[in-house]
């Protein structure tokens, strides 16, 4: 695929992203949309109390509208040898961006409780969990009904497991923890988007190698957005994502590691999503059991703010933790691809 029409998608999601923000935020604070500090966190956060919360409609808005462009523009000037009944790859790429939008509507629904409604905890856990169950659900139903039959899942360096009947189960598990992963990571200014926009550079580096054009175009959309939310939302943030953009982000990250074919890639390349969920199940299976914390708090990145650490500190030492594990991906797949080659 041209250059130019990966580019052409980015700065579109970039701009959009950052000059709704000129818009958007002070919208939200007419509405009196402010975020509410709980007291459980780290008692510094409590000057954060009255930021604008739901700023993630301005990345959303970005990244949909440039991936629209981005498809139009392919179909337009690169229609390639399309066999017609058997394109899927646009229905493919449709159906993750619906999955994450839905995601989103969860997250704005939790954030609307909680702003407008004034219960602190928003959704309680019951309702998520429906809702995500039924988001992820239909999304694998689609992916089947568009052709994706298999039940094996190939881990990079090891090979190929199959899983048989308990596939469909454990996808939907892993769907909603990677969902609720990305959820956790959005504790501090500026880290959910910082380590997102990595993740998403890593995923546009796959589908290059893939000659996946389709989701090429989603991934850098989706990194023109995050790097546009992060001129509003870096550290002292103007806005926040809220559940809003964090489920969305979730959401996307799920579609676009479903869409290589090494669903497994998720975790690794959004390896600190998965530590931030991780964080949490230990602290609280040791507390229940122990009654002692392995963290000063968690999720861990609040482990690392009650050491001392700033915020900048933990998006950019994060961010770097990131882009390892995303190179580390990357190389799993072109080795992938070469022994492909080499035994074709």
């Amino acid at each position: 695929m041209p250059f130019w029409i990966n580019t052409i998608v980015a700065l579109l999601a970039f701009l959009i992203t950052a000059l709704s923000g000129l818009v958007i935020i002070p919208y939200l604070r007419r509405l009196k949309f402010g975020q509410t500090i709980l007291d459980i966190g780290p008692k510094w956060h409590k000057n954060k109390q009255g930021t604008p919360t739901m700023g993630g409609f301005m990345f959303i808005l970005g990244s949909l509208v440039a991936t629209v462009v981005g498809f139009v523009l392919l179909r337009t000037y690169v229609p390639g040898e399309i066999v017609p009944g058997e394109d899927t790859a646009g229905l493919k790429l449709l159906a993750g961006f619906v999955m994450a939008l839905l995601f989103m509507l969860v997250g704005f629904l939790d954030d609307y409780i909680k702003v407008v409604k004034k219960r602190n905890l928003g959704l309680n856990a019951k309702q998520k969990l429906v809702f995500q169950v039924l988001i992820a659900a239909g999304y694998l139903f689609v992916l089947r009904f568009l052709g994706e039959k298999g039940t094996s899942i190939l881990f990079p360096f090891i090979g190929e497991v199959n899983f048989g009947i308990f596939y469909i189960p454990l996808m939907i598990m892993f769907i909603i923890f990677i969902v609720n992963s990305v959820n956790l990571t959005d504790g501090v200014d500026g880290l959910c988007g910082s380590v997102t926009l990595v993740v998403s550079i890593a995923f546009l580096t796959i589908f290059i190698l893939l000659n996946n054009n389709e989701y090429s175009i989603y991934s850098v959309a989706l990194a023109g957005g995050c790097l546009g939310f992060l001129l509003w939302n870096l550290n002292p943030a103007k806005v926040f994502m809220g559940d809003t953009g964090s489920m969305f982000l979730g959401g996307s990250v799920v579609a676009l590691g479903f869409a290589t074919g090494y669903h497994i890639l998720i975790a690794l390349i959004g390896i600190i999503y998965v530590f931030e969920s991780l964080s949490v199940i230990l602290q609280v299976i040791s507390f229940k059991t122990t009654g002692k914390r392995i963290f000063k708090m968690s999720p861990i990145h609040h482990h690392f703010e009650m050491s001392g650490w700033g915020e900048y500190k933990i998006v950019i030492v994060f961010s770097i933790i990131t882009f390892v594990a995303g190179i580390i991906g990357v190389i799993a797949v072109s080795n992938i691809i070469s022994n492909v080659i080499s035994v074709g």
